[in-house]
């Protein structure tokens, strides 16, 4: 009875979202009206433990955040129950409150929402011509904003594919890691067809993280398989090499200067250099050995910088000389650090333990930080989980929890405190 109220477009993402594994544990929640259909219909994408360990709402919030996920629009009744329901036991609070720095420099934000309900959009990426991609991860799509006019168009993909992450060719091909059922793929946004390449080893089940280099071999990250791959979209052969250590879960990849590809290890305390022309691995272990890093990025002078996520701060590594520094991040050692990039001689990166998800600027030069609370319409649901720069030296990022892209527009100068 409970699905007739959803769209055909809900039930089928929904469909998709329980063939997931979901790694976080379900929690208890406090009895009272609503509690079995906030559960009924909640879980139908996620566990309980959103829920609990959100920064709550007042009604309407509630309703905005639950109106990204799903169109209960032809049954007020029951968005009625829900958003009461949440509202009492789930009020506004200050458990995981960000500490926002001020400063100097200005940014704009540009938001888009995206048109299928609770895909979690991530990772934009500009394209050759200018229009911006994104993956639909649990909508099992890719997406296109034309910038200019705002109009968004979304790509289905085969089943299961699951994306992880988009990037672009310097053709304009839009490649996808598909991440659940273990392929990578290519959409020709001209004619509309898709590609699939799938893994040559059985093991290799989980593309996540892609990566062109100037010869135009797309290297990709396979977190749960940990592996790094490599695909010659020539010929469509794929190699595969193994981490040097178990369960270090490779995930942000970059291309350095001299071609060569640096990963970051979400499991262990660990950067990793491949070389893109034998695949030989050197590991670079990382001083404290609770570290793990979700993303990296690397500078004009070949530093590499990288957000360790498991301890609340921004770290440092030259390669020319070895030398490791750390910062803490400003919200402390809960804040997760996970996007990152270089943008404007800073680097840019956001903390995804808190609320509002903070986007982070820390200048290299005077070793201080600024941040700003990321928008995500009228609620703090984020994450950022990958940024990149377009062509104009601005930022590309999203809130995967409330369907949004998000341009972040950099000043040119200082303009705040003048």
């Amino acid at each position: 009875m409970m699905q007739q109220m959803f769209s055909s477009k809900l039930v089928l993402i929904s469909a998709a979202l329980c063939a997931l594994n979901f790694s976080a544990e379900a929690q208890e929640l406090p009895d009272g009206t609503g509690k079995e259909t906030v559960t009924g219909v909640c879980t139908a994408c996620h566990t309980t433990r959103n829920i609990v360990r959100s920064s709550g709402y007042n009604k309407d919030g509630w309703a905005e955040l639950t109106a990204t996920m799903v169109d209960l629009s032809a049954d007020p009744e029951t968005l009625d129950e829900i958003t009461g329901y949440l509202a009492m036991h789930f009020p506004p609070n200050d458990n995981r409150v960000s500490t926002i720095v001020g400063g100097n420099r200005s940014v704009t934000f540009k938001e888009w929402t995206v048109p299928t309900l609770g895909q979690r959009s991530r990772d934009p990426v500009e394209a050759p011509d200018g229009s911006i991609w994104w993956a639909g991860q649990w909508g099992n799509l890719i997406g296109r904003i034309d910038p200019g006019t705002g109009e968004m168009t979304e790509y289905p993909l085969p089943p299961n594919a699951m994306p992880h992450s988009v990037t672009s060719d310097a053709a304009g091909n839009i490649w996808y890691t598909g991440n659940k059922n273990g392929t990578m793929g290519k959409l020709n946004p001209e004619t509309g067809e898709i590609t699939e390449y799938k893994m040559p080893d059985p093991n290799a089940r989980d593309p996540h993280t892609a990566v062109f280099d100037k010869a135009g071999i797309l290297w990709f990250t396979l977190q749960q398989s940990n592996m790094i791959g490599r695909l010659d979209p020539e010929t469509g052969d794929i190699r595969l090499v193994t981490m040097p250590t178990p369960r270090s879960r490779p995930y942000g990849i970059k291309v350095a200067a001299d071609g060569s590809l640096w990963v970051a290890c979400n499991g262990s305390n660990c950067l990793v250099n491949v070389n893109n022309e034998t695949m030989e691995l050197a590991e670079v272990k990382l001083p404290i050995p609770a570290t793990t890093v979700r993303r990296l990025d690397i500078d004009e002078n070949g530093v590499i910088w990288y957000g360790n996520a498991s301890q609340g701060r921004l770290g440092r590594y030259d390669p020319s000389n070895g030398h490791i520094m750390e910062w803490p991040s400003p919200s402390g050692p809960k804040s997760h650090p996970y996007g990152m990039v270089v943008a404007g001689g800073a680097v840019w990166y956001n903390e995804s333990g808190v609320r509002p998800d903070a986007l982070v600027r820390f200048d290299p030069k005077t070793e201080t930080f600024q941040s700003w609370a990321m928008p995500s319409g009228g609620v703090h649901a984020g994450i950022i989980r990958h940024m990149r720069t377009d062509s104009d030296g601005n930022i590309l990022a999203h809130q995967s929890s409330t369907n949004r892209i998000i341009k972040v527009m950099i000043n040119p100068v200082d303009t705040v405190g003048d």
